[in-house]
């Protein structure tokens, strides 16, 4: 596929054009708007379109779809604004939220077998259950950001190193921010499974449990943990938005695999209205805050803080997709999560889709 030359809209610029003024513009009318000169004929082609995104897709007739989501963990937040900016509907999907409160175990076979068509969560909690082999796909990154490690200022600590020998307090040892703070803590040269101690507590226990010393440190996504910090005064140890996982997805769109077997236009559809969400997200961090408040309970300027530091602009799809999940893959074998027999780049071609090609 040829590279667009410097200083011409990628698929990005597209995303956020379309994110602004609420449709997918056509490439030339694009680059006029930009007020940048017109794209040579031969990027026009619409293959090299569907390449990148895919031309816009509109269901012929109305389908009704089910998406499962946290509704109080902010990083979803782009599910709420495609729903309440109609990105859903200008695509002819009617979708249904489920607010999904059970395990992972349970959600994937919900999506699996047909009670949920598709759902919003965490690479780094659905990874190992998917190694199982629940039919879900992984369909595209929705975001990055949004997983924080915290300690007292009076505890010296700092790094991640300097976690060895500590408690840290954690929500479940299945969660996310769990699995990642122990691949920053191997690359630290710390063994997360055998220098440190993992501690469970309700999320709004957490802090509790640092204060009054069970733990000497805590890791907890958005919104929860930022506020914390801010309340108690704590340091923010580490987060997944530095060094190489600065632009690594964290969250991710699952769909069910007969849904894209059957019906991958239905699929597509849903990606790109997602897609299409998350780049409003990070046009208009405020706006999406507003929208997304009665859901997290939380100020919406706290809300807003909150997006401006994610990464809801990085959406990897394909190709891109699965070499961040490998990346992920093979972290998590070196930290025991996942089996030293399972073939990273094998199992990861079997639990991604690309629905856009």
């Amino acid at each position: 596929m040829p590279r667009l030359p410097i200083g011409l809209p990628n698929r990005r610029t597209f995303l956020r054009a379309a994110a602004v003024t609420g449709t997918l513009l056509p490439a030339g009318v694009l680059a006029q708007r930009l007020g940048r000169s017109p794209l040579p004929a031969e990027l026009l082609d619409p293959a090299i379109c569907r390449a990148s995104f895919g031309e816009p897709i509109v269901l012929p007739q109305k389908r009704n779809l089910k998406l499962t989501w946290n509704a109080t963990a902010i990083c979803t937040v782009g599910v709420a604004v495609a729903q309440e900016k109609g990105y859903f509907q200008r695509r002819n999907l009617e979708v249904e939220l489920v607010n999904y409160a059970g395990s992972t175990d349970q959600l994937l076979e919900a999506i699996a077998t047909a009670k949920a068509d598709a759902g919003v969560g965490m690479a780094l909690r659905w990874l190992k259950p998917l190694e199982g082999g629940f039919d879900v796909k992984i369909a595209a990154g929705i975001h990055g950001g949004c997983m924080r490690l915290f300690a007292t200022p009076a505890s010296g600590i700092t790094k991640i190193a300097d976690l060895k020998g500590k408690a840290i307090g954690v929500t479940d040892l299945a969660a996310p921010d769990r699995n990642f703070f122990s691949i920053m803590l191997h690359q630290a040269g710390v063994d997360p499974n055998k220098d440190v101690e993992w501690k469970v507590f309700p999320g709004d226990i957490l802090p509790v449990a640092l204060k009054k010393g069970e733990v000497q440190a805590f890791c907890q996504g958005d919104p929860l943990g930022w506020l914390a910090r801010e309340r108690d005064g704590l340091v923010e140890v580490a987060n997944n938005l530095s060094g190489e996982f600065a632009h690594r997805t964290c969250c991710v769109l699952g769909i069910r695999g007969s849904l894209i077997r059957e019906e991958k236009p239905v699929a597509g559809a849903l990606v790109q209205s997602l897609l299409e969400a998350q780049e409003w997200v990070a046009v208009n961090p405020d706006a999406a805050a507003e929208i997304f408040a009665p859901h997290a309970k939380a100020p919406a300027d706290k809300l807003a803080a909150m997006l401006r530091s994610h990464t809801h602009h990085d959406n990897p799809l394909a190709g891109d997709l699965r070499q961040q999940l490998a990346a992920y893959g093979e972290e998590l074998k070196q930290v025991k999560v996942f089996k030293q027999s399972t073939d990273i780049q094998k199992y990861v071609t079997r639990v991604t889709a690309d629905v856009l090609a």
